[in-house]
């Protein structure tokens, strides 16, 4: 059974990606952007003040208005009221109903003259009576808007004047807001006084309109204000983050090596003391990296020279020393034993001396890769079986495990199986006799080895060291293959000549870990197909390898190289 893939249309998508767009653009001028961030946290506060203040103004200006209006009404409502009773009180009882009519007619008109209200209406207080006036409602006046509540207060209190905001309707159909006002009338009659109810309906359009344009006017006025605030800021912002910014951009560049920036200095304020300032201090930065760089170029050339000069008369003593070394049979013990140390020494400062112009080979810049496709998988184990016997020497089983990296990458092969050969020579002689596993995995942007011994390990200080040139954790040890102090640190420069890294883990009791990682047809170097910290730190490999403890601390720590 086939489900319904539902897609959305193009345009919708279209519309998505570009919102995402602009909100990561936001988002990136949020966090680096100083000015943006200043004008819009500016204009957010103004307009949340202006917001508020417009909306409690507006609240005044309604309510004020409206009492006004409401006062107005009220007074002359009951100036209205009392003229249309004193023309009751001054009117003569008659028992004729068409001339009690025509008096109810006259103050209905005599209340629309007194007031400004049209909408007028009179009810009679009990039951009806064929000789007292018919109510009076003028054309325009709804009697739906009488409520009962109103009706019973004005029926109960003869001598008081309410009033109710009610929605009044309009000639255009719409209500509109208004007051109606309520009293009570006394009219002569023959059997003594008969009570009316008057309401009178006031209009407060007028009123409405007033508040409606005051409040576009505050809505304008607080979004000018807005406005100008936002560009007062800009400007404002702008004469100061400009230098803070031309500051930054220098400074950069002073970071990147370009020791002649400088930043222009104008008046005397704060801006053009720190530019002095920063200028100063730029002056001091590039005559100290000069002189180091003077004195390190000295000190370049002196290695190199010495190396360099060196290599004659070492030439000459080796040949010698090979020579007695290949006639010690003939002497005695004691000088027998002297040649061999005599033999001995000479190819460890050989070697030192090749190091030593390696290393000013680096310092100086000019060491330069022979590319060739290799097998890193098949490297490891070329230099593992030339390092098979070494290993036996020492009781140590090296171990291969190589799920991946058999594709072959450019690489310098010599300088990437001089790295292999220092990092395998180095866990051999500090591995206790116990296995070494070298391990190889590739993904499609690198490839890496790892070389995992379970011998003493290192403390968390000797680790950041280890690197270092000529140093050794604990300088007591003996070395039992040799080396000159500058293995792992020439590994580092090969492995950054190819644009990998070569990291190390170790713990006291646990061993040690030196990860190689190479990347792939020159991408950038992103993570590593193996891990740093080993997966045996969990416990599987190590019942694997057959080794259940870890093991005892009996000395300080181990060798760097």
């Amino acid at each position: 059974m086939t489900g319904a893939v539902r897609t959305l249309p193009v345009s919708r998508v279209g519309r998505r990606t570009d919102w995402r767009r602009v909100r990561d653009r936001v988002a990136t001028l949020w966090r680096r952007s100083l000015r943006f961030r200043t004008i819009v946290i500016a204009v957010s506060l103004t307009a949340a003040t202006i917001l508020v203040t417009c909306v409690a103004m507006a609240l005044v200006i309604q309510n004020e208005l409206f009492t006004a209006r409401k006062d107005q009404v009220l007074l002359e409502a009951q100036r209205a009221t009392a003229a249309a009773q004193a023309t009751l009180d001054a009117a003569v009882d008659s028992t004729d109903p068409a001339a009690a009519q025509t008096l109810m007619n006259g103050i209905a008109t005599r209340l629309s003259q007194q007031s400004s209200s049209d909408l007028i209406a009179l009810y009679r207080i009990g039951p009806p009576s064929p000789l007292a006036p018919q109510p009076f409602i003028s054309p325009s006046f709804d009697s739906r808007i009488v409520t009962d509540a109103l009706r019973t207060q004005v029926q109960s209190n003869p001598d008081l004047q309410w009033w109710q905001s009610v929605a009044l309707p309009s000639d255009t159909g719409r209500e509109v807001p208004g007051i109606l006002v309520g009293h009570q009338l006394r009219f002569p009659a023959q059997d003594g006084v008969d009570y009316y109810e008057l309401y009178m309906g006031y209009d407060l359009t007028s009123a409405a309109q007033t508040l409606a344009f005051v409040q576009v006017l505050l809505w304008v006025v607080g979004l000018v204000l807005v406005v100008l605030i936002g560009a007062i800021a800009w400007v404002v912002l702008r004469s100061v983050t400009t230098p803070i910014a031309d500051a930054a951009e220098t400074s950069a560049k002073l970071a990147a090596g370009d020791l002649g920036v400088r930043l222009p200095v104008r008046g005397e304020d704060e801006l053009a003391t720190l530019n002095r300032s920063f200028n100063a201090m730029a002056d001091s930065i590039e005559a100290q990296i000069k002189e180091l760089a003077d004195l390190s170029l000295v000190q370049q050339r002196f290695v190199s020279d010495v190396s360099h000069e060196l290599r004659t008369p070492l030439t000459t003593i080796r040949l010698a020393a090979d020579m007695i070394n290949d006639q010690r049979s003939e002497f005695d013990p004691t000088t027998a034993r002297a040649a061999e140390l005599l033999h001995a020494q000479v190819q460890r400062f050989e070697l030192l001396l090749t190091d030593l112009l390696e290393i000013s080979r680096y310092d100086a810049g000019s060491v330069q890769l022979e590319w060739e496709p290799t097998s890193m998988a098949h490297l490891a184990e070329d230099v593992i079986a030339s390092m098979e016997q070494l290993a036996h020497q020492h009781g140590s089983d090296v171990r291969l495990v190589a799920p991946g990296g058999y594709t072959p990458i450019d690489m310098d092969g010599r300088r990437v199986r001089r790295i292999v050969r220092n990092l395998l020579g180095n866990a051999i002689e500090h591995g206790e006799g116990r296995p070494i596993v070298v391990t190889v995995d590739s993904d499609r942007d690198a490839v890496a080895l790892s070389v995992r011994d379970f011998g003493l390990g290192m403390r968390p200080e000797d680790v950041e060291r280890v690197f270092d040139r000529f140093w050794r954790a604990d300088p007591s040890r003996v070395r039992t293959i040799g080396g000159t102090g500058l293995g792992l640190s020439i590994a580092l420069g090969d492995a950054r000549l190819h644009g990998g890294s070569l990291s190390v883990w170790s713990e006291l009791g646990h061993g040690s870990n030196f990860l190689l990682t190479l990347p792939r047809d020159g991408r950038p170097l992103g993570g590593s197909p193996l891990p740093l910290v080993p997966d045996d730190e969990q416990g599987g490999a190590l019942e694997a390898l057959g080794l259940t403890q870890p093991i005892s601390l009996g000395r300080q720590g181990r060798a760097s190289s």
